[in-house]
């Protein structure tokens, strides 16, 4: 891209001629889909659901790369479901399935930065009832179309510690490109944190749209279940991938 001079003959940025802060995300309404809806997490509603869950699961590595977690009784993940709830960022919502009406995991938009438009999803925990369904792909698809359609957003985050190998190839599905790693970003769990960063700008969203539309679309499904067409390979053009 051919840089923009100013008068000092020096590169500067594009210029966004009638930027305006954009609006905090509001946190009282669900945010409906075809597979699912998030609502904003309410530990009286959801929590009872969620625990049950994310006790499917066989054990607790779901929980190593976050910094809450796992939780030992329903009343301690209760306990932590209430904190969250309270919150204006990270904004927490449930994933409720529409077939069960069922809460099987969470996600949250934050870092919220509407001066520049810019926000980070995270806390993501999904369950073994919500993994590698379309429900999980959907949750994540009404997420990023709600920051960029509703709230005209520009830049949607992603981030992970770098040794979270099952979230970096999670970004990478969902369209993110990756940015780079910030060395000795966090100190979580008593543990030191490389942090990997990955984003999606709005220039981007227009054509991940339309791929997670199609993807998401029932006749991209055979009777099994199972996708006819990769959501990588709705994005790309050439063979499908994983």
């Amino acid at each position: 891209m051919p840089s923009i001079l100013n008068t000092y003959q020096q590169p500067i940025g594009e210029p966004l001629p009638g930027w305006t802060a954009r609006a905090r995300p509001p946190h009282n309404a669900a945010i409906e889909g075809r597979y699912c809806r998030l609502e904003p997490l309410d530990a009286q509603r959801h929590a009872a659901d969620l625990y049950a869950a994310y006790s499917q699961a066989t054990d607790g590595r779901d929980w190593t790369y976050m910094s809450v977690g796992p939780f030992a009784d329903a009343a301690g993940y209760r306990s932590y479901a209430e904190l969250a709830a309270a919150g204006s960022d990270p904004l927490h919502y449930a994933v409720i399935e529409r077939k069960t009406g069922k809460a099987v995991g969470t996600l949250a938009l934050m870092r919220i930065d509407p001066a520049n438009g810019v926000v980070e999803v995270g806390f993501v925990a999904f369950s073994p009832l919500l993994k590698r369904t379309p429900v999980s792909t959907e949750a994540q698809y009404l997420l990023m179309r709600h920051a960029f359609d509703d709230l005209g957003y520009r830049r949607y985050e992603w981030k992970c510690d770098s040794l979270n190998a099952p979230s970096r190839q999670a970004a990478g599905r969902l369209g993110f490109q990756f940015e780079g790693v910030f060395r000795q970003a966090i100190v979580y769990k008593g543990r030191s944190r490389d942090t990997a960063w990955f984003s999606i700008v709005d220039g981007e969203w227009p054509e991940l749209r339309a791929a997670f539309e199609q993807w998401l679309a029932p006749g991209n499904f055979d009777g099994q279940g199972q996708q006819r067409a990769s959501l990588t390979a709705l994005r790309k053009p050439g063979p499908a991938a994983a």
